[in-house]
């Protein structure tokens, strides 16, 4: 194992000791290859006990042969399992997978019943959020007379894009309202998009290339949020990316917070264009992150979730919407190791 033996050197550099954010990238690397190396390891000591074995297999000793045959099964079993279990591992990473993400949650078709539906969506990752011991952040809240028009949140936690990022698309959801009074079931819809947070050094940003404008900031906030221009509006112009923030106390925090989220949109949209190239080589909706494309349907009169990229169907809906979605994630992630083993 090359590679682990590289991070190992590196590790003990005391060089890196200095360096706290390039010490944690590789101690992250260092304990996804320490699996690797170890079954490598195994897989060359059974490979040269095979080779052993089969010099015995055809000895005249009668019982000793058998006993190798015996031997020379066991040992292509193991082979075949560890091989199978390396091959993923083997898969390069993205890098983007260990960064923390920001998660924007806005209601779609469907009035009132939308956004009480974003704000079911915005429960259930809270309580997945809770469960994987992450914490989250919200950058901007806008609610409606019911639920949540829009919110954008950020997730601080070791592999939480990687995680998350199977979360963007279309959500919908088929229920009767409690405002429906013949019982007619309704469809509405809510967009999750999944972005990485971005580093300055992702994207470059011109200033020539930004609108700013000042505001009065309307809603919660804080003393003084309607007797100060605080809300900022920037306009990425060459994109046409805008992004409004107004949830915090002084126009400079506002201001950061939305060259925050305008950074990560930025690099979400060349993260976007890799993956929908990957995506038409590979002829697979697994993965491509499309914000337009309908990912996942929860029906509550069937008590179902079915995620349309790789059609699994779970009859557990209230456990998902109570942040049990670790199951659905670990499909995507399965379904995608083996499109990338075959493609």
């Amino acid at each position: 194992m090359t590679r682990a033996a590289e991070v190992e050197r590196e590790l003990s550099d005391p060089a890196t000791a200095r360096d706290s954010r390039r010490l944690a990238e590789l101690g992250r690397e260092h304990s996804r290859l320490a699996p690797v190396k170890e079954m490598a390891s195994r897989l060359e000591r059974y490979e040269n006990e095979l080779a052993q074995v089969r010099e015995l297999v055809g000895v005249d000793d009668a019982e000793m042969a058998a006993e190798a045959r015996a031997e020379e099964h066991r040992l292509q079993a193991a082979i075949a399992r560890i091989e199978g279990a390396i091959m993923p591992l083997l898969i390069p990473r993205d890098p983007l997978d260990e960064r923390d993400c920001i998660v924007e949650i806005r209601a779609g078709t469907g009035g009132d019943e939308a956004a009480l539906f974003a704000f079911d969506l915005h429960r259930m990752y809270t309580r997945f959020i809770e469960r994987h011991g992450w914490k989250a952040e919200t950058i901007s809240l806008s609610e409606g007379t019911h639920g949540i028009k829009e919110v954008v949140f950020k997730v601080h936690g070791d592999g939480a894009f990687g995680t998350m990022r199977w979360e963007s698309g279309v959500h919908r959801v088929q229920r009767v309202p409690a405002t429906e009074n013949q019982g007619r079931i309704h469809t509405s819809a809510a967009t999750v998009a999944v972005l990485p947070e971005a580093e300055e050094v992702d994207v470059k940003i011109d200033d020539k290339d930004l609108r700013i404008d000042v505001f009065r900031a309307s809603g919660p906030g804080g003393q003084g949020v309607n007797t100060t221009d605080s809300a900022v509006r920037i306009t990425h112009i060459p994109s046409g990316i805008v992004v409004s923030q107004q949830d915090q106390r002084s126009q400079i925090q506002n201001r950061a917070r939305a060259m925050e989220v305008l950074r990560a949109r930025l690099l979400d949209l060349k993260v976007a264009e890799q993956e929908a190239e990957r995506s038409r080589m590979r002829k697979t909706q697994v993965g491509t992150g499309d914000r337009s494309a309908k990912i996942r349907t929860y029906n509550f009169p069937q008590n179902r979730v079915t995620d349309h990229r790789i059609g699994l169907t779970m009859h557990e809906l209230s456990r998902i919407l109570e942040g049990e979605i670790t199951p659905l994630i670990d499909a995507l992630r399965q379904a995608d190791i083996e499109e990338r083993l075959n493609g």
